[in-house]
């Protein structure tokens, strides 16, 4: 399994390169690049921005000039009116005053370094900024996931030894129906009835912390997190428990019909002892699978829309922003550190599918 794991290791950087790759061209064909928004909010007006980029560039006042074009005989869309000197101080600031190839191995010459550059509009590094949200995304992620395996596992298996009752029907019912809700127009249903948009203030709407956190007893704290992650948890699992409940349930069914369990029941073995000694290991495994790819989407792609409706400033805002500014090193930042994570997820995947049935071996295919 060792040999395994180092090639694996080593599969890992090339991976991240084909990635990188793949979007780093994409972004560059994609209309509207970073400069493009920049010089159309200065057409616009947006003060913000032309009182910044004029204080970095030096100069007080931005000159009238008549339409420049750029190396390729093209203009700029919204850049109409702007002085071409200042219209490349903007370039060189962004770095589109080198040649796209060089920019591409700066890039990943940078990342060979674990260096993802500053923000284009914050002023911060990337690194720092990730740093700075992955509280609030590794809270909702882990607790959500968490939750979801916690009752879905437990609930199929149920729903698998009494397949066809009563309990059994209802509950998918139920959990189809959750499945069926938005998230996010769950989350509002929250907000309007339990977190005082309308009836009850049973919760707080904003953040993950009182005011008076730092004052509050270590228990306090607790249970200070705890009421604040309650209603973005609870909008986040309302639709996960389908799936891996009907998964759990339809690998055990598949399971309970094998030869070996009518073996182990011909030998006298209890049928808790069937299902918890023979089944659980072979029916797990297609579970585990799914583990790494149910915490990265949980992670880093589930809470978009969570974040904004409860005000938490997390990993998937942050990269919301930075698509829509074209704010390139803060997308190719999260880009790779979220594949980073999840190519090690699912070498853990792997590994864990070889801890719960060693004769899975992956070294030896």
């Amino acid at each position: 399994m060792g040999a395994y794991i180092l090639r694996r290791l080593l599969l890992i950087p090339l991976t991240l390169l084909g990635i990188l790759t793949v979007n780093f061209f994409i972004a560059q064909l994609a209309p509207g690049g970073p400069v493009d928004l920049m010089l159309a909010r200065l057409e616009g007006g947006s003060t913000d921005a032309l009182g910044r980029l004029s204080g970095a560039s030096g100069q007080g006042e931005v000159a009238v000039a008549p339409s420049p074009t750029d190396k390729n005989g093209s203009a700029y869309r919204g850049r109409q009116g702007l002085d071409p000197d200042f219209i490349r101080q903007i370039e060189a600031q962004f770095g589109f005053d080198k040649p796209l190839h060089e920019r591409y191995l700066k890039m990943l010459g940078d990342y060979l370094r674990f260096d993802l550059g500053e923000s284009f509009y914050r002023s911060q590094k990337v690194t720092e900024l990730i740093l700075e949200k992955l509280p609030v995304s590794m809270s909702l992620g882990i607790a959500s996931t968490l939750i979801i395996y916690l009752v879905s596992i437990p609930l199929g298996i149920w729903k698998a030894v009494r397949d066809g009752s009563r309990f059994d029907v209802i509950s998918s019912w139920v959990v189809i129906i959750g499945y069926a809700i938005p998230g996010f127009l769950f989350a509002i249903l929250l907000v309007v009835v339990l977190a005082g948009g309308r009836y009850l203030t049973l919760f707080p709407l904003r953040g993950l912390t009182s005011d008076d956190f730092d004052q509050l007893s270590a228990a306090g704290q607790v249970l200070d997190y705890l009421w604040h992650l309650a209603l973005p948890v609870t909008a986040m699992v309302i639709g996960g428990f389908a799936s891996l409940t009907l998964l759990t349930k339809n690998s055990f069914l598949e399971e309970i019909t094998k030869q070996y369990v009518v073996t182990a029941r011909a030998k006298g073995v209890s049928e808790r002892g069937v299902l918890y000694r023979h089944i659980f290991r072979n029916a797990m495994l297609l579970i585990i699978a799914g583990f790494p790819a149910a915490l990265v989407g949980m992670l880093f792609t589930g809470s978009v829309l969570i974040e904004v409706i409860f005000s938490l400033d997390g990993l998937g805002l942050l990269g919301f922003e930075a698509v829509t500014n074209r704010d390139y090193p803060v997308m190719f930042g999260t880009l790779y550190i979220f594949g980073l994570i999840g190519l090690l997820l699912n070498l853990i995947s792997d590994v864990t599918y070889h801890l719960v049935d060693p004769r899975i071996d992956f070294e030896a295919r």
